[in-house]
């Protein structure tokens, strides 16, 4: 158990996206009793895509609310706290059952109310309980000592072992998403997108974005080496499963709180696991230090500050969900989740193209989604195999 009590994460500070309070306050006062308003409201430093505020009502009670951004979204897909809402609700039944063992509950915020009407505070928004943590943004945990660090993967693991045995359809998930196999949905979806985004001419040079290294035998190989997804059956996909989204306990080295649910789907459940061991496989001696960043603080051929070695983590995350180790469609999936990671960076560089990006770090990204493209390559080479450009016919 770690002793520290200092404060690790999920900082905040004044309201940047702003919002009518006093609407709020109204409606909290009519349809929400559990809130009691008038509310104080902050803003996390964290939810850079969905506005995330820190809510303390008339009875110091906290809260937290997410909200869409604000203006014309560029994304349809994008931004949808509405599934987020639903999914939470729906593990929260799960866990709040009698009939659910502790061991199955998976860690989530309570959803208290979602919000659809835009006349409140301008967009939808949902409130859900605050939970008072730990959040980690270095993989490496350099705040706690070195054992703290090894249970706190381990309980990472075991979340997300937890969330991989929900049957969606025993959670009235059924119509929450395609059931159809994972990978080739992805694939199809995220290489038409990559291709537009490559096309995304810079407004002042006119030199394009640019295409991902290796696009098109990537994508063969992928279509190629699908892994057999019937072995798992469909299951939920959190969508972005990282050690700097979850929260751990204050001072017990265990999640309480899977946070930031705004790409989840339905499908393999490898894709979070390959997500959250993807430090794995980043070596950061081959990144460029400005480039180091959140995920890219790599384990890879490192030997100083490793939490825990992977064997250990899959190994236990194999006997949590009853499959034999090694899982042989994890290469695929570290280096697919990599591949995506990419399309997503070239994204912010074809925004800053046009200049439409909101991010000031944005222009790290023009250079940033070839190197982690490459990253994706080296996946599949380091397991010996041979990427070859399959001819058009």
């Amino acid at each position: 158990m770690s002793k520290s009590s200092s404060k690790i994460g999920g900082e905040y500070g004044e309201v940047r996206a702003t919002i009518d309070v006093n609407k709020l306050n109204a409606y909290l006062k009519d349809k929400v009793p559990r809130v009691k308003a008038p509310v104080d409201v902050k803003q996390f430093k964290f939810g850079q895509s969905n506005p995330t505020y820190f809510l303390t009502d008339a009875s110091n009670t906290r809260w937290v609310l997410r909200k869409k951004p604000a203006g014309q979204l560029l994304s349809t897909t994008a931004h949808q706290i509405e599934r987020e809402y639903t999914i939470l609700n729906a593990i929260h039944r799960h866990n709040v059952k009698s009939s659910t063992p502790s061991e199955q509950n998976v860690p989530v915020p309570e959803p208290i109310i979602l919000c659809e009407d835009k006349e409140i505070i301008g967009t939808p928004f949902y409130i859900m309980e605050f939970l008072d943590g730990r959040i980690f943004t270095n993989p490496r945990m350099p705040e706690i000592p070195e054992n703290d660090r090894r249970e706190c993967w381990l309980s990472a693991v075991r979340a997300l072992a937890a969330l991989s045995s929900l049957v969606p359809q025993e959670l009235g998930l059924s119509n929450f998403a395609p059931m159809t196999p994972y990978f080739p949905r992805q694939i199809k979806s995220l290489s038409r997108v990559s291709q537009v985004q490559s096309e995304a001419a810079d407004v002042e040079t006119g030199i394009p974005t640019g295409k991902i290294p290796k696009f098109d035998e990537m994508i063969a190989w992928y279509r190629s080496h699908l892994p057999d997804e019937s072995k798992t059956g469909s299951r939920i996909v959190h969508g972005d499963y990282k050690i700097d989204n979850m929260i751990f306990h204050p001072t017990e080295n265990r999640v309480i709180g899977i946070l930031d649910w705004e790409l989840c789907t339905l499908g393999s459940p490898l894709a979070d696991l390959a997500n959250l061991t993807q430090p794995w496989s980043v070596d950061p001696s081959q990144i460029p230090e400005e480039y180091r960043v959140s995920l890219l603080r790599g384990f890879k051929n490192q030997t100083d500050d490793i939490p825990i070695d992977l064997e250990t983590l899959e190994r236990e995350y194999c006997r949590l969900t009853h499959q034999p180790y090694p899982i042989t469609e994890m290469v695929f999936a570290r280096s697919w989740m990599l591949f995506r990671l990419s399309v997503i960076s070239q994204g912010i560089a074809a925004r800053y193209a046009r200049r439409q990006a909101s991010s000031e770090q944005a222009f790290l990204h023009v250079k940033l989604f070839p190197i982690v493209g490459e990253l994706a390559i080296r996946v599949l080479e380091d397991a010996g195999h041979v990427l070859e450009l399959k001819s058009k016919l």
